[in-house]
């Protein structure tokens, strides 16, 4: 494998091809998804009308990144590579959306990070994992409920489920949900790439 050190775009880069999630609880607050409007009268895992490109900062570890409108990346980073950020990361996510479509899984939402190496963009850190997206099986959806996930959505009800505050340290995860955790991932793996990982 060859690595190489780019200078990371500080941006968190979401695309978002259903409503669910966080992007859910926003919308059923206040009808927008990171302060953009959308159409009424959408349900919970919805597939949304078009894709939409939600940015955030990136945090430091242990910080929280923050949701941040286009404009305002627009102004931290500049338009040009603004536009060439996004429509790199809508393409991404269409063809791996495609991809997993085939294979029986739809992919909700997911996580980009990109930087630049002698000022050409590219794609860093990881990509279409169940840690940086949200895969649901194509033959359990459906829209108005929250679907079996293959992600980190299952460590992230569990937390929710035992109150923690989201402020460090981090309980530590139980066996079992470690073990379930890890079930889902292999299974995405299988699903996505056609063969088993061990």
């Amino acid at each position: 494998m060859l690595v190489r050190k780019a200078n990371r775009i500080d941006i968190e880069c979401v695309v978002r091809g259903y409503i669910a999630g966080s992007a859910w609880s926003e919308y059923k607050q206040d009808g927008t998804v990171c302060g953009e409007k959308l159409p009424a009268g959408l349900v919970e895992s919805e597939r949304l009308p078009e894709l939409i490109f939600t940015p955030s900062t990136k945090a430091e570890q242990g910080e929280h990144d923050e949701n941040i409108s286009i404009a305002e990346m627009e102004e931290a980073i500049g338009k040009d590579l603004s536009e060439k950020i996004i429509q790199t990361s809508f393409a991404l996510f269409e063809a791996a959306s495609e991809h997993a479509e085939k294979a029986g899984i739809i992919l909700c939402d997911t996580k980009f990070e990109f930087g630049q190496i002698d000022g050409q963009l590219i794609l860093i850190d990881e990509v279409f994992t169940p840690d940086s997206s949200r895969f649901w099986p194509k033959d359990e959806y459906k829209p108005g409920s929250s679907p079996r996930s293959f992600d980190k959505q299952y460590v992230r009800d569990y937390l929710s489920d035992i109150g923690w505050n989201k402020e460090p340290p981090a309980p530590e995860l139980p066996a079992e949900v470690i073990r379930q955790t890890s079930e889902k991932y292999l299974e995405a793996y299988r699903l996505i790439v056609g063969r088993e990982l061990l």
